[in-house]
């Protein structure tokens, strides 16, 4: 079993837990996901099977994108709804145009440090492993990229107002630790009271599957929640090789130019592509390379088993 799925992880749960589940459901051990989804977070969690765990790498680079909330006034130990209550502020008011001040100043490429609370490594340990053992450790500051931040709703109708935003980062950004800084930049403090991932590279929420509908589905023999392994590299140009060409490259060996349908310039070649059978089965991952004097070729990068299993 070969693939993708889009799956729309419960909160409660861990990304692992989600990993388990399907290797009991599909009795395969080739099951991986592509970035942690805090368990109290629910959203969109790509799962990878089979040929599909090669992708995986390219996966995680993908930006992702969340709908949240955070309440200000109160701060948590762990940033979320999930941590003990360490400081309450006396009620408060923001102010819709500050907020969205400190939105602005929060966009763009970020340093961040990793919540003692995290599945971070830390002295061969997760800092949650720390964290449970009373122990604070020194974290260095990551660079994290936000792409977007946006206020959706304001609410002040509360004692402590709760801001409705969308937020579209790169992978490694802790969207609780910006929840906890907007806080400290309004001196109230503040903590992040839900989260939902809409969407992770090309997997968006609305095609997500629960765990009962993938189940559901299996049992009835029905694959349709399995997308095809380069789903996830939509955004990877594509070349059709020659059909003289596809046994060199299953074999890993290089693709001159003269091996691609269609003829091909010398400038401007993408450094990674998608390389497909004339029949339109996904061959490889091509790396471009080039040897002394000028002359370019592409290197297979990954090679995938579809083209010997379809001869089978």
């Amino acid at each position: 079993m070969d693939g993708l799925i889009n799956v729309l992880k419960p909160p409660g749960i861990t990304s692992h837990d989600v990993v388990l589940y399907l290797r009991k459901l599909f009795h395969t051990q080739k099951v991986g996901h592509t970035g942690t989804l805090d368990p109290g977070a629910a959203g969109v969690l790509p799962i990878c099977l089979g040929q599909g765990t090669r992708v995986a790498e390219y996966m995680m680079e993908k930006p992702k994108r969340y709908r949240g909330e955070m309440v200000i006034g109160i701060r948590t130990e762990t940033f979320d709804a999930g941590g003990k209550v360490t400081f309450r502020h006396a009620p408060v008011q923001v102010e819709p145009r500050q907020i969205e001040e400190i939105f602005k100043s929060l966009t763009g490429e970020i340093k961040q440090v990793p919540p003692m609370v995290s599945a971070v490594h830390c002295q061969g340990k997760r800092l949650y492993e720390l964290a449970r053992q009373g122990k604070t450790v020194e974290r260095k500051p990551r660079k994290v990229t936000v792409y977007s931040f946006e206020i959706l709703r304001v609410d002040n109708q509360h004692p402590y107002p709760r801001i409705l935003f969308d937020i579209e980062c790169s992978k490694g950004t802790y969207v609780r630790s910006i929840c906890a800084e907007v806080g400290e930049r309004l001196t109230f403090g503040a903590y992040l009271s839900f989260l939902i991932r809409t969407a992770s590279g090309p997997f968006h929420l609305e095609k997500a599957f629960t765990l009962e509908e993938i189940k559901e589905l299996w049992e009835k023999g029905d694959c349709s929640f399995l997308l095809p392994v380069d789903y996830a590299l939509q955004d990877l140009p594509a070349f059709t090789v020659k059909e003289q060409a596809i046994r060199n490259i299953v074999n890993g060996l290089p693709l001159a130019p003269s091996g691609i349908m269609g003829g091909i310039g010398n400038t401007n070649l993408p450094p990674l592509v998608r390389l497909y059978a004339p029949n339109g089965i996904f061959l490889a991952l091509g790396e471009h390379q080039s040897r002394p004097g000028g002359n370019w070729f592409y290197k297979p990068k990954k090679v995938f088993q579809f083209w010997q299993k379809q001869k089978n």
